[in-house]
């Protein structure tokens, strides 16, 4: 039995080789080192929401994401896991890298600008790719940290969970004058309040009494 023991606990790989990375509530992804191991991903079953998924296929369900990672720990640990393969780059130079972008943008319904990505005239954050690896930045991040995705879409699904809190311009427009706060004027440049001239005319002939 001791020998046992010993020949299983010299097959466990170390905790601390795994790490998980939050993309969003429901999705994350789990590293060893600076290779990606599994992910795990949500959807609308009701009973067992959460996903592991290895090499885009389902790999197991649970009720809750901490039984997910649990198991991608466990096999992990033991080698049993199915072996994560290396993602192919699609996009190498930097005009591939803006063309898919480009496209992603045009299907998600964003609009690509210099400084990032916008939707209903918010910037949302931005997309780009180091040596064939994705990453996404949300305009929200306090440290603009850059979030590790599989793909160019993964990227602007990212994006797309950011919530729209600051009002579009032209409701900020319709927005009475005396109501907008010195950030709403600020945020989309300067807007003023419109310009009306009255002209009063006053007739300089005194009034004529009769009796």
């Amino acid at each position: 039995m001791p020998q046992t023991t010993a020949t299983l606990t010299s097959c466990v790989k170390p905790v601390e080789e795994l790490r998980a990375v939050e993309i969003s509530f429901e999705d994350h992804e789990f590293y060893a080192g600076q290779k990606l191991v599994a992910s795990v991903t949500h959807d609308d079953d009701l009973t067992q929401p959460w996903i592991v998924m290895v090499n885009g296929e389902e790999i197991h369900r649970a009720n809750t994401f901490k039984r997910c990672h649990s198991y991608i720990t466990w096999h992990y640990q033991r080698g049993t896991l199915p072996i994560q393969e290396e993602e192919t780059p699609v996009a190498t130079t930097g005009n591939e890298v803006m063309c898919e972008i480009a496209a992603q943008c045009e299907q998600f319904g964003f609009e690509l600008l210099d400084d990032g990505i916008y939707k209903d005239e918010q910037k949302l954050g931005s997309v780009g790719c180091t040596d064939g690896r994705w990453w996404v930045i949300r305009a929200t991040s306090v440290h603009q940290q850059k979030i590790p995705c599989d793909s160019a879409r993964k990227a602007m699904w990212v994006l797309s969970m950011v919530e729209l809190t600051q009002p579009s311009r032209e409701e900020l427009l319709d927005k009475p004058f005396d109501r907008l706060t010195a950030n709403d004027r600020n945020s989309y440049g300067n807007i003023s309040h419109p310009q009306t001239s009255l002209l009063i005319t006053v007739s300089s002939q005194t009034p004529t009494w009769h009796g």
